[in-house]
């Protein structure tokens, strides 16, 4: 039997929970383009998506839903949901789409007062079921903790090694949201929220935290505040999300951000607040140039009016001639339009996005991704033809994107193509959340600003410099994470020991910037359904595609 604090609900949630299921390895399409095709190759990804409800008498898996939704930015791999009523948590979770992964019958049996929610891309772990969120574990007091991390940690194989040191069973997972869940349910004696005391001040690297038992809601962030989390205010309850457009969405309120080193609970008694560290903040600059919505508010600094502000920067410092000045939509918008008011040049529409195809850094091998663009970015060829172009768009990771737009427009008629680029050039791996290239395959990295622009095949190049940059998100240098453009990392990074995306799988990176290794294989989506031991202590993992009954089962 399946404990009663983690109840795992099976698809249809009129069957028994004693429902046992047979598996069918039948893998089921995601409708995405994946860049499991080549895990050698992994592209520049945005930080997750989380988010957490309070709120008895509300449908808190259906606001939860719309959160996700409103965060599918952030993360496309997975999407997952942990709801509680008081008696015990039920998590679903996948791979795929927040759309996906849930329909109205599975919501619909997601029943409770507080409810949290994952968007996942993969910073720490492979992308499958088993490091999909939110992870859960209960502890031998029958308590369960269900988490969901935005982040990643640079401390993954210390907590891993303080896990085995300590004979804690792992759940068949390789994330470090994984380990946090272990070492927070390792404390029987304790209550979540002074375990959560204990172990929040010993994790290392960048952490947006929600969690959840069977009554409290609770939200931890990192004592630098890298990525963001917010608090909103519903009638009835209370709301933390990755972005405030999240809690726009679900008609919450915003009240304010969650403290850098600030541990919140939330429950029938009301809102509570513990520090476990002191403040230290390093937003990420890159929330404003590309991850965060354009609607999302962020330090008190609107994302879309930050953007604008960088695109008249550009304009100050890369002026040129030219007719027409177009944004590659739609991160580069923004920009493109403070460009346009700041050196007079008319603008418009250049390139007409597919809104239907996935982003391009999901696919993996180069000729996958140049063949994605032209999926993707369609150049209107009336409004280009015979003109001298101002191409604007956000970064420049590998380059493959930006060669092949100005391939693009130049078979469409354009006379000259000026690429401008709203932030400076991205020079070193980010491991505070972000999977972006190693650093060997960062094209700025080998190649100065002349390189870069013969290698993309445009007639001039220019970045915004990264005070300007820092400028026009109105905060100070000293409170922003810059390392991805300068190298500077801010909280200290392992000396000698593997670091990356795989090094729960034992495949890792050096600080360095070794490529790694490939390490994942596109396995079947799973769900987790009752009658097995394989892993949550009783739940077991079964493909999800084609589930079938055995014959034992019975509709009442």
């Amino acid at each position: 039997m399946v404990p009663a604090a983690v109840r795992i609900r099976p698809r249809d949630s009129a069957w028994p929970v004693q429902t046992r299921m047979r598996e069918r390895h039948v893998p089921r399409g995601d409708g995405r383009l994946s860049h499991d095709l080549d895990p050698q190759r992994p592209g520049p990804q945005d930080a997750c998506g989380v988010f957490g409800v309070w709120a008895p008498g509300e449908e808190v898996a259906n606001l939860t839903y719309f959160g996700l939704y409103a965060l599918q930015h952030r993360g496309q791999e997975a999407a997952g949901i942990a709801v509680s009523d008081g008696s015990g948590v039920v998590v679903y979770k996948d791979l795929g789409l927040v759309a996906q992964v849930f329909d109205e019958p599975t919501l619909a049996s997601l029943r409770g007062h507080l409810a949290i929610g994952h968007a996942r891309y993969s910073t720490t772990g492979g992308s499958t079921w088993e490091n999909a969120q939110p992870t859960i574990r209960s502890t031998t007091s029958g308590t369960t903790i269900a988490l969901a991390h935005n982040g990643n940690l640079v401390n993954t194989a210390d907590l891993q090694k303080e896990v085995a040191e300590r004979g804690l069973v792992a759940d068949g997972s390789t994330n470090d949201t994984s380990l946090v869940t272990m070492l927070l349910a390792s404390r029987p004696d304790l209550s979540v929220e002074a375990a959560a005391l204990e172990v929040l001040p010993r994790l290392r690297g960048a952490f947006s935290f929600v969690f959840m038992d069977e009554s409290t809601l609770y939200a931890a962030r990192d004592p630098h505040g890298v990525r963001p989390l917010v608090l909103g205010r519903l009638e009835r309850g209370w709301v933390v999300a990755s972005e405030t457009a999240a809690l726009d969405i679900v008609g919450a309120s915003v009240v304010r951000e969650v403290e850098p080193g600030e541990l919140i609970a939330i429950d029938e008694e009301g809102l509570r607040s513990s520090r476990f560290a002191a403040p230290e903040p390093k937003g990420c600059l890159f929330e404003y140039v590309y991850i965060a919505r354009p609607d999302a508010t962020i330090a008190g600094r609107n994302v879309h009016a930050a953007r604008v502000q960088i695109g008249r920067q550009l304009a100050k410092e890369h002026p040129v001639e030219a007719d027409l000045v177009i944004p590659v939509p739609e991160s580069g918008t923004p920009a493109a339009i403070g460009y346009a008011e700041e050196s007079g040049i008319t603008y418009g529409q250049g390139l007409m996005k597919n809104p239907y195809v996935g982003r391009t850094f999901i696919q993996p091998s180069q000729t996958l991704r140049q063949l994605g663009v032209r999926l993707k970015l369609n150049p209107l060829r009336q409004n280009v033809r015979g003109k001298r172009l101002v191409v604007v768009d956000d970064s420049i990771v590998r380059g493959t994107t930006q060669r092949a737009i100005v391939r693009l427009l130049r078979e469409a008629g354009a006379l000259e193509v000026h690429v401008r680029i709203s932030s400076p050039p991205v020079s070193w791996p980010c491991f505070y959340g972000i999977d972006f290239a190693t650093r060997a395959e960062l094209l700025a990295n080998g190649l100065d600003n002349e390189g870069i622009r013969r290698s993309i095949g445009a007639d001039t190049l220019g970045y915004v410099s990264l005070p300007g940059l820092i400028a026009a998100t109105e905060q100070p240098k000293t409170r922003l994470c810059r390392a991805c453009f300068d190298g500077d990392y801010p909280i200290e990074l392992p000396s000698g020991n593997l670091i990356g995306k795989h090094v729960l799988e034992g495949v890792g990176r050096r600080v360095t910037g070794a490529p790694s290794e490939p390490a994942e294989q596109h396995a079947p989506p799973l769900v987790a359904t009752p009658g097995g031991d394989d892993s949550f202590g009783s739940a077991r993992l079964t493909p999800r595609s084609d589930l079938t009954t055995s014959a034992t089962t019975h509709r009442p």
